[in-house]
């Protein structure tokens, strides 16, 4: 089979899934997710609900989210919280790494936290220093909503009990050993790693294809894809495989009950033939990072309560013609304890306290004999 005919096949299978039925029967209830109220798309949770909420819910299944960050620090915490999620929930797991042992990796994911029943409400009692024009203005809601809860907060000092880990089925992947070559790529760690992650959906019966008897969820996790470890001795070979590897893989999540997140290091990528804008094309949400860390932002007093900006650059569009929309896109993102929090970037006070009013008021009056009283 072609890879066009693949393609369209995929892209069918995707409408299918989103309009709630396949083959004629109603798609069934899986542990972990929740029909979009938008367009009645299966989604689950990325893992923070803060982000669940600016993308319209969480991530529609079949779909792939690309997480675009300069240093990979914060975006591969957020990839934590995507596994974590998908541990606390029973679904299956796929890590692929390179640059770090999967095994490694799968040793830091972050423990549920204690708290989590309280900490869905938003830090509305805590008086709010910002202007008074700002202060009516609706932050964006990081809890979840409704009796079921959908998307938990994760505690970064701790790690998850490894018997819960084992619980699950996590297939890992460092491209030490490739089994499977072909002409169609130039680096052949793509082509192992596609036909590992299609052997993974067939053997799991995530298929739409496969009838199991209970269906579950495949969350699929590459970290730094296009890292260094993955380009070819030529720039154009590159550039090359990482389309055709975002073509082929795009074309297995739309034939299967699947989600995948993937950070990209923008840093290696000058763009001047618009790669990155093509791989933004092909992933269906796309949310770029940028840290204060090291910057001129970094010790601006606009910035100072967060850790950098969040640029929703693309949000998925399955089953609908009028995709979500995010309430504001000036978002900033701060990393607590057991928090990932995205929020509305408020403008700071003019005037930081009253001491500091006091002394603007006695110094406009200081060239008269009434200080109190403007004189004209």
């Amino acid at each position: 089979m072609t890879v066009n005919k693949l393609y369209v096949q995929s892209e069918q299978s995707a409408l299918l899934m989103a309009s709630g039925f396949v083959k004629g029967k109603k798609l069934p209830l899986i542990p972990g997710t929740k029909p979009s109220t938008h367009n009645a798309q299966l989604l689950v949770s990325t893992g923070i609900p803060s982000l669940d909420h600016v993308i319209g819910g969480g991530l529609p299944i079949g779909s792939i989210l690309l997480i675009e960050d300069t240093y990979g620090n914060y975006a591969n915490i957020m990839l934590k919280y995507f596994i974590a999620e998908g541990i606390l929930v029973s679904h299956n797991s796929f890590i692929a790494s390179r640059d770090t042992k999967p095994a490694q990796f799968l040793s830091e994911i972050p423990a549920v936290a204690n708290d989590s029943s309280t900490g869905n409400k938003t830090e509305t009692n805590e008086e709010m220093q910002i202007a008074w024009r700002y202060q009516n203005l609706k932050l964006v809601d990081s809890s979840p909503s409704g009796s079921q809860v959908f998307g938990h907060y994760f505690d970064l000092t701790k790690t998850m009990d490894k018997e819960k880990i084992d619980r699950t089925q996590v297939t890992e992947w460092d491209g030490e050993n490739i089994l499977c070559r072909t002409n169609a790529f130039e680096k052949q760690e793509f082509v192992d790693l596609l036909k590992s992650v299609e052997e993974t959906l067939s053997k799991g019966q995530f298929l739409v294809s496969d009838s199991p008897e209970k269906r579950n969820i495949l969350r699929i996790a590459l970290r730094s894809l296009g890292s260094r470890l993955w380009m070819c001795d030529k720039e154009e070979d590159t550039k090359n495989d990482l389309l055709r590897f975002f073509y082929c893989f795009r074309a297995l999540l739309r034939n299967s009950y699947a989600v995948a997140t993937i950070t990209f290091p923008v840093q290696f990528y000058h763009n001047e033939d618009a790669l990155v804008h093509r791989l933004e094309h092909l992933a269906d949400t796309v949310v770029g990072l940028e840290s204060f860390a090291g910057s001129d932002k970094e010790a601006n007093p606009v910035f100072k309560d967060y850790h950098g900006l969040m640029h929703i650059k693309k949000v998925s569009a399955f089953n609908t013609l009028a995709p979500h929309c995010p309430h504001s896109m000036d978002l900033a993102f701060k990393l607590r304890r057991k928090k990932f929090l995205i929020e509305v970037l408020h403008m700071p006070p003019e005037l930081g306290d009253t001491a500091q009013r006091e002394q603007d008021d006695v110094a406009c009056g200081s060239g008269s004999t009434r200080s109190s009283v403007l004189e004209f």
